[in-house]
């Protein structure tokens, strides 16, 4: 068995090649919840895009799932596609429904849990570090 034959999809360099990239969240989130493996902290996730400084990451959880504390080098966003989402940050714990976002500063210790089976979309900007 080769490294790329333990890859639970396709690299990123692979599904992200080309000067324009189409997203059919829905499709992508279907696929996602379809696989076979078990969800890790009760989600799974999958990079869609990593330009740049850009990355957006795709997140299907279970109800109950969670990502624990955790920081981003970046000005984060977190959008609630569906369910309901609570993002807890040491100044505030948002509750966020489908269509609702939260932004974050880079470095904002932030913990993602989800009370009902959910999707997320997650953008993070990279900053240059000085």
């Amino acid at each position: 068995m080769t490294i790329a034959d333990d890859r639970l999809r396709p690299a990123p360099s692979a599904r992200e090649a080309g000067p324009e990239l189409s997203l059919d969240l829905g499709a992508t989130l279907r696929a996602l919840r379809a696989e076979p493996h078990p969800p890790t902290q009760g989600h799974r996730q999958i990079s869609i895009a990593h330009r740049g400084p850009l990355r957006l990451v795709l997140f299907a959880f279970d109800a109950g799932g969670h990502l624990p504390e955790h920081r981003a080098p970046g000005l984060v966003t977190i959008l609630a596609l569906r369910g309901h989402l609570r993002v807890r940050t040491p100044r505030a714990v948002h509750e966020l429904d489908a269509g609702q976002a939260v932004l974050l500063d880079p470095d904002i210790p932030h913990e993602v849990e989800a009370p009902v089976e959910s999707d997320m979309l997650l953008a993070v900007h990279l900053l240059e570090r000085r």
